[in-house]
């Protein structure tokens, strides 16, 4: 596609949203900023460099108009869209599980340095960031709790492609993913318990059960897909990926109409806040992994296994608690910023491949 076009659009779009939003006509300027961040995925969309970053911005472009027009977002008749937060989280935990086998739990007994260095960084680092970052800004309690709560969660789903363009490990990746999600229905409510209970009231054996049906049991079913059916339903590698891509966009443009009002009052220092959580994660899962005297290889993908969390799980928890607009700002707050920093590291390291990185016969991973 010439990018001209695109560019030129999105130049008027920007321009004219500054314009209409100067002279108060915002029920026009939020359209014009919806259509400035889509021409521009189509400009990302261009250049190879910049394609991954395509779909980051189209979350803008939808969260934009969740935030200028948030009625269109919060139920379509008498239906409350965000009941299909946690539908929609299963369907992405059965495609994880789909691209899954044994094989990844048994790579455990093959690396378990790495493993339990990687699983021990995620559920220790990013929770006590998560902290120390509600100790320094003092948002609201329920918000700090949200904080906690994306602190909390397992490694992200998008690791393993960043891992890979990364020049990481990717078998470690996919091993560190798989593990830490299993952990979470345990580890997840222990740690909001004790690190978030002064903020709400945190429930155990209920977060326990909502994570078990978020996560435990599609990943199950889909575990159990790939065993009996593995390659007879070609069409599922291309549909999945298309419905997460779908269900991360609507789960946060759900949660960014329902809480609105709150993030007009703390948007930008909770995105400050957010990046400053990504960023430390990434900073100290490599150096974690340089210091236990890891590879560079296997430093990178720590450093990209702690940084990115499961924001869907964070938002599914957080309605589960019925408080979405309030504890699930974090999460909608963090995931595009995650995709946006993740993917700029990897592209970085991709550039500058490590002294220790051996090619494998490994396929690139799916992004679901």
């Amino acid at each position: 596609m010439n990018p001209k076009l695109p560019i030129v659009l999105t130049v008027l779009f920007a321009i004219s949203f500054v314009v209409t939003t100067t002279m108060g006509m915002h029920d026009y300027a939020g359209w014009l900023l919806v259509l400035a961040f889509i021409s521009l995925a189509f400009v990302f969309r261009s250049y190879e460099l910049l394609k991954g970053y395509s779909f980051t911005i189209g979350i803008f472009a939808a969260a934009s108009a969740a935030m200028y027009y948030p009625q269109y977002f919060i139920t379509v008749g008498d239906f409350p869209l965000k009941k299909l937060i946690t539908p929609l989280m299963q369907i992405i935990m059965f495609g994880m599980g789909t691209s899954l086998s044994l094989l990844d739990f048994k790579r455990v007994l093959q690396m378990p340095k790495g493993v339990f260095i990687g699983v021990t960084c995620h559920y220790i680092i990013m929770p006590l960031v998560g902290l120390t970052v509600t100790l320094i800004f003092n948002f609201p309690p329920e918000i700090s709790a949200g904080i906690i709560l994306i602190g909390s969660c397992p490694n992200g789903l998008a690791s393993n492609v960043m891992t890979y363009l990364a020049k990481g490990n990717l078998v470690l990746s996919v091993t560190l993913t798989a593990i830490s999600t299993m952990l979470a229905p345990v580890v997840t409510p222990f740690l909001m318990q004790t690190l978030a209970g002064q903020y709400v009231e945190v429930d155990f054996w209920k977060m326990v059960e909502d994570i078990s049906k978020v996560i435990i049991l599609p990943i199950a079913a889909g575990l159990i897909f790939n065993y009996f059916l593995h390659g007879k339903f070609k069409i599922l590698d291309k549909i999945l990926p298309v419905v997460s891509m779908g269900g991360i966009t609507l789960i946060i443009v759900v949660i960014v109409a329902a809480g609105r009002d709150g993030l007009l009052v703390v948007g930008p220092m909770l995105i400050l806040a957010m990046l400053i959580h990504n960023l430390t994660g990434f900073f100290l899962g490599y150096w974690t992994g340089r210091a236990f005297k890891m590879t560079e290889t296997d430093s990178r993908t720590i450093a990209i296994e702690v940084g990115l969390q499961n924001g869907g799980l964070g938002s599914s928890l957080a309605l589960a608690m019925g408080k979405l607009s309030t504890v699930g700002l974090a999460s909608a707050v963090f995931s595009p910023l995650m995709n946006i920093t993740g993917s700029t590291l990897a592209l970085w390291w991709r550039a500058h491949p490590p002294a220790d990185y051996v090619e494998t016969n490994e396929p690139a991973p799916k992004s679901h």
